[in-house]
């Protein structure tokens, strides 16, 4: 039988760095899939799926220079940032075990029977359940956090689902490393190890999504691939739920007032965000609407200032590399689209960050203006110069879905009174999932009330894949109707025996 090596490479100089797998074959992929199905039933104990997540992230802090050293060999991230990202990771397994200990996500509901309605309501008893094996696509720009043991895995888990897991060719060592501690914790808290599996390849990646038993599916990556996947899963002859999160400009409003009032600290913070990871994160500001005249250069000015004094650095693959620059070169070649700083081959390995200037009437033209409209993954951003609000409302109205939205206002604008910036709330909520003001995009908090997603392509679903709801994800409701309490599960009974938190109407 032919096999595909699967090859670790270092994306600072190209090299291949060793062969860390072959590429999974359909028969392997089912085997996968199916070993995981099996693991359902010890998945069922909540309180062992705590105590599996809690020695997950244990050992992944206890092998933190391996896994940091490997991850950056791989990324070029630096161990600065992936020591963040380990730390992220390891918060967001001990977050879900948390969740799983409190039972809300549950959504426990019981209305008690009531004839004297018309029409009567009999007793009714609700609560979720999960969904099966979850296929899980690891992203390129997380190998930890986004990645195998990141936020689709640990809310699967904690949901009740066995997960197995497509690793990105990025990151493959660093991928199985992971997941060998995974499957150790898994094993050290009573589970079998499969409860989490990895595959390579992209051949591997269509079969898992196919698999007549995968449930549901994460994914984070590109429009075009997670695109793909969406269409095979909706083909499926049982479709699954697929939440993707796809692409996003993250687009930014800077007021007049706000350009009078902090141009210079607006222009610099931006240009910290844009840079941020090579630009490789997927809230990274890709449009920006900065208002015509001396205000607005002054911004610009200082966004040169900041961008001109970035070193190069290197994106995660040469592929991304070369995508970056031919993305750039495309958007330049326009009609009075200017490059203050120029974005582009900082060496052979490396890119240099920039951004590129628009008017905004040119943009809203629209033909092959549109390609500003799309994302270009790397540290590069498009100014959009506005004449007035009527127009940048009109950019805004261009644009598809996105993860965040960010408005940059001033002191006064702030204080809630009705006015433009009211409006441009309620324009961003509509095309956004998050919306930042007076701060940036960058760094999505892993916390209760956090939404990572947004309309398509942002997201496939409406859902998150960040914070507590996450977990959402992967379960269905089941409701019971006149069961007799000895026959219901354990969480809906009427003692309450898992002490879990319920809602309670009637009687």
């Amino acid at each position: 039988m032919t096999t595909t090596p699967v090859w670790s490479v270092d994306p600072r100089t190209g090299k291949q760095r060793e062969q860390v797998a072959v590429e999974a074959t359909s028969q392997e992929v089912d085997g996968a899939v199916r070993a995981a199905h099996a693991t359902r039933g010890a998945l069922a104990d909540a309180t062992v799926r705590a105590a599996f997540l809690r020695a997950a992230a244990a050992l992944l802090d206890e092998s933190a220079a391996h896994v940091i050293e490997a991850a950056d060999a791989e990324t070029a991230l630096g161990p600065g940032r992936l020591t963040g990202e380990l730390a992220r990771t390891t918060g967001q397994l001990r977050a879900f075990a948390d969740a799983v200990d409190e039972g809300a996500y549950l959504d426990i509901r019981i209305d008690r029977a009531d004839p004297s309605l018309s029409p009567p309501r009999p007793e009714l008893r609700r609560y979720k359940v999960p969904l099966g094996v979850v296929a899980v696509y690891a992203a390129s720009n997380f190998p930890l956090a986004f990645s195998v043991p990141g936020g689709d895995t640990a809310s699967a888990l904690a949901a009740g689902c066995p997960v197995v897991v497509k690793a990105h060719p990025d990151h493959p060592a660093t991928s199985e490393l992971c997941a060998s501690l995974l499957r150790r914790a898994a094993v050290e808290s009573g589970l079998p190890a499969d409860v989490v599996t990895v595959v390579h390849g992209f051949d591997a990646g269509l079969a898992l999504i196919r698999h007549p038993l995968v449930s549901a599916a994460g994914f984070t990556g590109s429009v075009r691939g997670g695109r793909a996947l969406f269409d095979a899963a909706a083909a499926r002859p049982v479709p699954i739920p697929f939440h993707g999160e796809l692409g996003s400009l993250n687009p930014v409003v800077v007021t007049p007032a706000a350009a009078a009032e902090r141009a210079e600290e607006i222009g610099g913070g931006l240009a910290g965000s844009v840079t941020l990871g090579v630009g490789q994160f997927c809230v990274k500001p890709g449009l920006v609407l900065v208002p015509e005249g001396a205000d607005g250069d002054r911004l610009t000015g200082a966004l040169t200032k900041a961008l001109g004094e970035t070193e190069p650095g290197v994106l995660l693959d040469h592929r991304m590399r070369d995508n970056f620059i031919e993305g750039v070169r495309e958007r330049a070649a326009l009609s009075e689209v200017g490059t203050p700083v120029t974005p582009g081959s900082g060496g052979e390995h490396t890119v240099g960050a920039g951004y590129l200037t628009v008017p905004a009437r040119r943009l809203l033209e629209g033909g092959a203006y549109e390609v500003l409209l799309e994302e270009c993954f790397g540290p590069v951003t498009v100014v959009v110069r506005y004449a007035d609000q009527h127009e940048a409302g009109a950019v805004l109205g261009l644009l598809p879905g996105n993860l965040s939205a960010t408005l940059q206002l001033s002191a006064a604008e702030t204080e809630g009174a009705p006015g433009p910036a009211a409006e441009l709330i309620g324009q961003v909520t509509g095309l956004a999932g998050r919306i930042v003001v007076n701060g940036w995009p960058t760094g999505v908090a892993v916390a209760p009330a956090q939404h990572h997603g947004g309309p398509y392509p942002a997201a496939t679903s409406h859902s998150t894949s960040v914070g507590a709801t996450a977990i959402e994800r992967w379960l269905r409701p089941v409701a019971y109707q006149s069961v007799p309490d000895a026959l219901l599960p354990a969480e809906l009974r009427e003692a309450n025996p898992l002490g879990l938190p319920r809602r309670v109407t009637g009687g």
